[in-house]
């Protein structure tokens, strides 16, 4: 038996109260996705979630026979969801691409990131968790506020850069009132920031890091990646931050980089690909973040490192799959056989 012998259920999220041009975005994206694992060899079922009722739509697929591509970010109407999705998939015995459900829950959680890290011996920005607006206490400038349990940038915009106990304070205030929970401050590292995806298991590789290019961001606090950057391809933000595929890292440097990346990746448990984001600043390389479901389509970090690498966008697909299959019961049995 051998990877293409087993079908592939690419597991993705629609949710049917999005925008319809962000629905027929993601469409797209699945297409352009499940056009690329085909043309590998594979058999793809595209397997949209539209509902909160994941198990009911995996319960027609038998493990034994198939691999879940997982490119669910989460269930359909069920906020911070992303976690409960692999939770499903281990409870009912399905092999899937990525890290599993302890990890990504850890993801979510950016003070115990934060601890892991720290008592690892990586280096990560100073940093405080405020559940109240008492903050008297906080005195690194500039610092950067984040909301402390939530994902994907959410929540960061320019604002979220302060420089005074004011707007520190009033700041920590907009977390705790629209987010429900507590803030995280850190030392705001005003430098580089490059986006490194790395994938692996046992044998670990880091691929070309992808550098953020906030060249035209003339003010400190532009200069970091928000939630608009990100996801609003109409907003400045996105318009302003470019990238550099082949950025300029001195040898030393690449090599301190692969080893705290390698490093960051095995701390955090994450399995067969992630992303790390890093910043630079006075030849020290601090992990900003820790995303181990990260985007990986067409025109993401991931598949433009991949390219660096020499792979096709269907090349590197397959690479996660085979990742996967290494762990499918089948294959065991093959080699017990």
């Amino acid at each position: 038996m051998t990877e293409k012998d087993i079908s592939i259920v690419l597991l993705h999220n629609i949710d049917m109260s999005w925008e319809s041009s962000d629905i027929e975005q993601v469409a797209l994206e699945i297409s352009t996705l499940e056009g690329a694992i085909t043309a590998e060899g594979h058999t793809v079922i595209n397997t949209p979630i539209r509902d909160d009722n994941l198990a009911s739509v995996l319960a027609s697929f038998d493990p034994q026979s198939h691999i879940v591509f997982n490119w669910c970010e989460s269930i359909p109407g069920v906020p911070k969801s992303e976690p409960d999705v692999v939770r499903t998939l281990e409870q009912m015995n399905f092999i899937y691409t990525g890290s599993g459900t302890e990890t990504i829950e850890r993801s979510w959680n950016k003070p115990e990131i934060k601890n892991i890290l720290h008592n690892g011996r990586v280096p990560t920005p100073t940093w405080s968790v405020f559940k109240n607006e008492e903050c008297s206490d906080w005195n690194c400038y500039p610092a950067i506020v984040k909301p402390a349990l939530e994902h994907c940038s959410y929540g960061l915009t320019h604002e979220s850069v302060v420089s005074t106990a004011d707007e520190l304070k009033n700041r920590i205030r907009y977390i705790l009132d629209n987010f429900k929970g507590p803030a995280l401050v850190e030392d705001f590292i005003d430098g580089r920031e490059f986006h490194v995806p790395v994938w692996g298991n046992g044998s670990i590789e880091m691929l070309p890091p992808i550098e953020m290019d906030f060249s035209v961001c003339c003010d400190f606090h532009e200069r970091l990646c928000t939630y608009d950057s990100k996801f609003k391809e109409d907003s400045q933000d996105f318009r302003k931050i470019g990238i550099i595929l082949k950025p300029d890292i001195a040898r030393e440097e690449y090599q301190a980089l692969e080893k705290i990346v390698k490093k960051t990746y095995v701390l955090t448990g994450c399995r067969d690909y992630a992303r790390l984001d890093i910043r630079l600043r006075e030849g020290v390389f601090y992990v900003i973040d820790v995303n181990p479901n990260p985007d990986i389509g067409a025109e993401t970090s991931m598949a433009y490192a991949a390219g660096e690498k020499g792979y096709s966008y269907g090349a590197m697909l397959n690479r996660l799959i085979h990742l996967a299959f290494l762990r499918h019961p089948m294959l065991k049995k093959k080699q017990n056989g």
